[in-house]
């Protein structure tokens, strides 16, 4: 099993919580595929990010459509996007960002894309983005942050941060 994928599934053990993926098995990863529909959108993309890695040609087109199609989610195969992706609910999600770190949590109807020119944003470690947030431009959201359910983010958000609001405002910073 894929290290990175891996990692997602051990979002999905118990959740909320952070499992160790040293322990996940083969037959854990079965079981929370069949029971979560989350996980496997998140396994399909993936998939694409491989197929695309190795030069596999239409493919990697065929699983985003796929995605959008069965899943609602929009992603690009391929996207950078460090292990321990968590998307509670893909239905309505976009995300098209230059870079997005490891354990972040997408939790329903998001999009994290472009503003005024072609410019995406950069998402770090352990990022939680709420309900309805939409994270939008050549923007950096900092590691720790947290995007408060509907946030319209289009200013950089530091480190431990907690944006709310439209457009959203910086609330305060966790240690």
């Amino acid at each position: 099993m894929n290290k990175t994928f891996q990692q997602d599934v051990a979002r999905w053990v118990v959740q909320g919580q952070f499992a160790d993926p040293a322990t996940i098995t083969t037959s854990t990863a079965l079981k929370l595929l069949f029971r979560q529909m989350s996980l496997r959108a998140v396994a399909w993309f993936r998939l694409g990010g491989w197929f695309k890695r190795h030069h596999v040609p239409f493919l990697p087109g065929f699983i985003q459509r796929r995605l959008l199609r069965v899943y609602g989610l929009e992603i690009s195969p391929g996207a950078e996007v460090g292990g321990g992706l968590y998307i509670a609910h893909p239905v309505g999600t976009v995300i098209f960002a230059q870079r997005i770190g490891r354990n972040c949590s997408v939790i329903a109807n998001v999009t994290i894309g472009m503003r005024n020119k072609w410019e995406f944003p950069v998402i770090g470690d352990n990022v939680f983005i709420g309900a309805g947030a939409r994270v939008l431009g050549g923007i950096t959201i900092g590691d720790n942050a947290r995007i408060g359910a509907n946030a319209v983010v289009i200013k950089d958000v530091p480190a431990g941060a907690t944006a709310v609001g439209v457009p959203a405002v910086i609330m305060g910073t966790t240690p």
